[in-house]
């Protein structure tokens, strides 16, 4: 794109995004339109790789550079555009959320509604999140399992009985007790232990002196792991700002990582990092940006002062936003001199280690060869970071199921693996089955708990990747899509990848490539791992419903067939087809059958065939 193709742009605030072939490929922010997007077009700057390519350039004009900033930032999250700093684990991050009720409950959760709860995060992961409840949950006695909204019960749980519960729900609780129990929930969770130790060791005190020594064990007990947590030193390294965040940044190639530290009450209580990608070109600053754009229009609780590790553009605007957001002053500045600058340098320190540690893992890991092999072999616009894999599973028509697993940076996230149940079908049917399972995965309740994947990879050949590209077709997503076939391990793909794969020139197209590389090769090695991890994961589910029962077996109605039988005979023949083909000789030779009993099941297979449609 030229310079002179340029639409006539406002100087008025907005948006402009960069496209080509209708997706955006990047989108920034301006307070004057014209001047900044001019600016990509001056000679040396690192906009000429996407202004290159760029096609075409759309703006959106916004009241103020507050309300673009936002709009910027919520476009990001929303096309993921190839030329912006991205931080490839993006997600929804889980907060803890205290519910609005007179006896209030924890719950771990991933949207922020405005229902009138108290929220609390974002936290780095779910293990992270779960491991903040289960502390609070033992130290405080919140109702933990009487349901959303209260629910009455007959009798008091076991959390009662061993006082980690006040017994709402069996109407023992004393209101203004479990109010203060929120309260140093809340205390805790905002990062303000002192106070919530000072009062523990209050009433530990009053408890002893009326001779309630049980009470008073339990407040000694709840003011000890309070104190585990925490901590009781005060390492204040600033004596006027108790409350602030400070970052720290490091980068390296195209990695960089950035570190957030909490500070509450003079201690650090707290940190989150997030590992960024496609940073190659871009700034200290621009890679900070990155962060605060993702990290803050999430954060439920900002402290009056964020030090950053390096100034950029918009740090006044960001400062202007929070501060409207809170309802008070927030103020966002980089420290040039005294003990803030020592806060700044500690985050710094961390965040270079941080990086460090997390590029050796990639590389023990053979992260980079197989993505970047990937990227290449597949035509892929950006190293495919996070890969699902789908397969089925089903026996005779019977428990049909399909797994889905997860891969980010070459590793399996095995918290994020799915399985389902496939509805409908009575009959083996992988078309169907796949089409279902990645409909069902992005236009399901998952859609809005997982990321977009940068790459499917389909267990199957060409009919099992058409399927997948007609459920992406409905689904209206455009993902790159990849088939891996048992034999000979051909990689199947479809006529194209990027904004139009299943359009050409207003023609539906769907799979007309096959490949096949050296079994060395790292992007067919990385895709075998994906799949074989896929295919024991459906396999098992598989596996489960069936000894479990939970769907009838065809071989339940073969005459003089007990359940060793039926095992063995599950475990010898591949398929209803295969054992319907078998001669009566080869039924017979299964462990634990006889002439008698393989005459029997022959008999009844040829029975079936001749009354129903055909095996």
């Amino acid at each position: 794109m030229h310079f002179d193709d340029l639409p006539v742009l406002p100087t008025t605030p907005g948006v402009y995004l960069f496209r080509k072939g209708g997706l955006p490929i990047y989108i920034g922010k301006a307070n004057n339109l014209r001047s900044r997007v001019s600016q990509h077009f001056k000679a040396g700057g690192k906009s000429g790789k996407f202004t290159a390519l760029a096609e075409e350039l759309e703006f959106i004009s916004a009241r103020n550079e507050v309300e673009a900033l936002i709009l910027e930032a919520n476009l990001i999250k929303q096309h993921r555009p190839h030329y912006n700093v991205l931080l490839k684990d993006d997600k929804h991050y889980p907060f803890l959320k205290l519910t609005n009720e007179e006896f209030p409950m924890l719950v771990v959760t991933r949207r922020v509604l405005k229902d009138g709860a108290s929220y609390y995060g974002p936290y780095p992961d779910a293990s992270a999140v779960r491991r903040v409840k289960h502390l609070i949950d033992t130290m405080f006695p919140l109702r933990k399992n009487s349901g959303l909204p209260l629910q009455k019960k007959p009798r008091p749980c076991l959390n009662f009985h061993m006082g980690r519960c006040l017994g709402p729900c069996v109407d023992r609780a004393d209101v203004g007790e479990y109010r203060q129990v929120v309260d140093d929930v809340k205390a805790l969770l905002e990062g303000r232990a002192a106070p919530v130790i000072a009062r523990l060791k209050t009433d530990m005190a009053a408890a002893a002196k009326g001779q309630d020594f049980e009470q008073a064990a339990r407040l000694r007990d709840r003011v000890q792991a309070v104190e585990k947590l925490f901590g009781t030193e005060q390492h204040a390294f600033v004596s006027d700002e108790t409350d602030l965040d400070f970052l720290g940044v490091a980068q390296a190639g195209e990695f960089a990582m950035v570190q957030l530290f909490r500070m509450r009450g003079g201690r650090v209580v707290g940190r989150d990092k997030r590992f960024l990608t496609n940073a190659e070109d871009s700034t200290l600053g621009e890679i900070v940006e990155a962060f605060v754009q993702d990290y803050y229009t999430q954060a439920t609780h900002v402290p009056p002062l964020i030090l950053l590790p390096a100034d950029f553009d918009d740090t006044p605007v960001w400062s202007e936003f929070l501060s409207q957001q809170a309802g008070r002053r927030i103020e966002m500045r980089t420290p040039k001199r005294g003990d803030k600058v020592d806060l700044v340098e500690m985050a710094q320190r961390n965040a270079h280690n941080g990086l460090e540690s997390e590029l050796a893992l990639l590389e023990r890991r053979g992260d980079h060869p197989g993505l970047d092999a990937l990227r290449e072999v597949l035509a892929l616009p950006d190293r495919p970071w996070r890969i699902e894999g789908y397969d089925n599973s089903n026996l005779f028509g019977t428990n049909i199921v399909s797994g889905m697993v997860v891969f980010e940076g070459g590793r399996s996230r095995r918290g994020e693996h799915r399985r389902f149940k496939v509805r409908g079908l009575d009959h083996p049917d992988d078309y169907t089955s796949m089409k279902q399972t990645i409909l069902r995965r992005f236009t399901g309740s998952l859609s809005d708990k997982l990321p977009l994947p940068d790459l499917l990879l389909i267990d199957g050949g060409r009919g099992q990747v058409n399927a997948a590209l007609d459920a992406l077709k409905e689904a209206n997503l455009r993902l790159p899509v990849v088939g891996l076939a048992k034999r000979e391990e051909r990689l199947i793909l479809p006529g194209r990848f990027g904004a139009q794969w299943w359009l050409e020139n207003g023609t539906e197209i769907g799979v007309n490539r096959e490949l096949l590389l050296p079994h060395t090769h790292p992007a067919l090695r990385m895709l075998i791992g994906v799949r074989d991890e896929v295919h024991q994961y459906a396999v098992t589910y598989h596996r489960k419903l069936r000894g479990q029962d939970m769907l009838k077996s065809v071989f339940d109605d073969l005459p003089g067939i007990g359940q060793k039988r039926k095992d063995a005979l599950l475990e010898h023949f591949t398929s209803l087809e295969d054992l319907a083909s078998a001669p009566v000789e080869q039924i017979a030779a299964v462990p634990g059958m006889n002439a008698r009993a393989a005459q029997s099941v022959k008999e009844f297979l040829t029975q079936r065939a001749a009354n129903q449609t055909p095996l």
